[in-house]
């Protein structure tokens, strides 16, 4: 996020896991369909009325905000020309000015009465593809790395669709999303990027495990 340009919500958006029928009318459970919402407490495990249906890859107190550019709606409407719904990727925050490239793992931000700290990108799943029926949309995201990003939060509050949202403290390292990213889904022998993730202390647990495994590879020759 610059400086000199000021973030805005456009679309704040909860829900709990429901079933959702899909090609061929196959179903599945599942929390992507989030509905707008007003005024909703933002707590650790994420905003009350919100949910994940696979607690394994979503979910958890460093997941518990998740966040998309509003951005980049223009960019896939017009890749497939189609008009996405609101919080069509399952994201909580639709904002303006927090695009991957500007916005880096550590970075704290005050949304409403709320404190969040981004934790990593988000790796998206093929219940993005199954909701939307936009193929190759998913592989498209990592390829671009406009996979939105999640948080973890540091002060409880309330949360309103017409909140606020501000940059609070940059991360020193100043490892950004984007670049996260492109280490994890395209450069996963770059042994400086590896590290140069690591050294973000707040780092997301499962993201620091994963590429402490990798680096490990990488440097013992296995």
């Amino acid at each position: 996020m610059r400086s000199s340009e000021k973030a805005v919500i456009k679309n704040f958006a909860i829900g709990l896991p429901e079933k959702m029928t899909y090609e061929n009318g196959k179903e599945m459970e599942t929390a992507i369909r989030k509905q707008q919402a007003q005024t909703v407490l933002l707590t650790k495990d994420g905003f009350q009325g919100d949910g994940v249906a696979d607690l394994k890859h979503h979910g958890g107190p460093e997941r518990a905000v998740c966040i998309y550019s509003y951005e980049h709606y223009a960019y896939w409407k017009n890749q497939f020309k189609v008009q996405l719904p609101p919080a069509a990727f399952g994201e909580n925050l639709t904002v303006t000015n927090m695009l991957e490239r500007d916005v880096c793992i550590g970075d704290i931000f005050q949304v409403g009465e709320a404190i969040i700290q981004v934790t990593q990108g988000r790796v998206p799943c093929n219940t993005i593809d199954r909701r939307l029926d936009m193929k190759p949309l998913l592989k498209e995201m990592v390829k671009t790395g406009f996979t939105g990003y999640l948080c973890r939060v540091l002060e409880e509050g309330i949360v309103r669709a017409d909140s606020s949202i501000r940059l609070v403290a940059k991360s020193p390292q100043q490892v950004s999303v984007l670049y996260a990213n492109e280490i994890n889904f395209h450069r996963p022998r770059d042994i400086n990027g590896i590290v140069k993730v690591l050294e973000v202390e707040e780092i997301a647990a499962e993201w620091r495990q994963f590429l402490t495994k990798r680096l490990t590879k990488l440097t013992s020759g296995s």
